[in-house]
């Protein structure tokens, strides 16, 4: 069995969350979060927090044990990108592109491997 959690149009570039969420795939859920508790990176927090709310979907709509759960996929997609423009020299516009992402978690029972 599996629970998922998603969280849309997160303001971090995908290729930063990216560095982040490729050290949790495949580890148990207390070594996952303790990774990502001393990474100094930004996208660590919006991670681990989707992650917990995973593990509370696991929990409390399919009843499954905490100590039993390892994070089956984890990934990120890209979501809409705002578009701005800073002006510059000689009446030019440089775009500024402000990335988004789209962060997905599954756990699973170590017992559906």
């Amino acid at each position: 069995m599996e629970a998922r959690a998603v969280a849309k149009h997160v303001s971090i570039a995908p290729r930063k969350a990216r560095i982040v969420i490729d050290l949790i795939r495949g580890k148990d859920i207390g070594e996952a979060l303790a990774v990502l508790r001393f990474i100094p990176k930004r996208a660590s927090r919006l991670i681990a927090k989707v992650l917990k709310s995973a593990v509370a979907n696991a929990e409390n709509n399919l009843d499954l044990a905490r100590d039993t759960l390892y994070v089956a996929e984890a990934y990120i997609d890209q979501g809409p990108t705002l578009k701005r423009f800073q002006p510059r020299q000689r009446g030019q516009a440089f775009p500024i592109l402000k990335r988004s992402s789209h962060i997905t978690v599954v756990v699973r029972d170590k017992e559906g491997r």
